[in-house]
């Protein structure tokens, strides 16, 4: 039988258990604002506060163009040793790629 074959999975009951999967791994973490957090998670709680250690932001703007008011995207990126993320402005957090998922 395939079934018996397979590697034991872990069960992903809740959304917070995926999460939990994702401790000391580096994550991915899109806040408000056009900000997006990538860093080693390193503690959560259930309103999605986070640690992030060795976090790299990046924060996109648009600005129009005064001449041809087109809309130009400006990146602009710097490195955090350690940060406390509010949970109240994530829209989304990705875990780290895994084999098998």
């Amino acid at each position: 039988m395939a079934d018996e074959e397979q590697a034991p999975t872990v069960t992903v009951e809740e959304p917070l258990d995926l999460i939990k999967l994702s401790l000391d791994e580096r994550i991915k973490v899109k806040m408000r604002n056009e900000r997006e957090l990538k860093g080693r998670l390193h503690g959560y709680d259930q309103h999605l506060n986070m640690i992030l250690g060795d976090v790299e932001e990046t924060v996109t703007t648009v600005d129009i163009d005064e001449e041809t008011y087109e809309e130009v995207h400006k990146t602009t990126k710097r490195t955090i040793p350690m940060l406390f993320v509010r949970g109240d402005g994530v829209i989304l957090v990705s875990p780290p790629m895994r084999a098998g998922m």
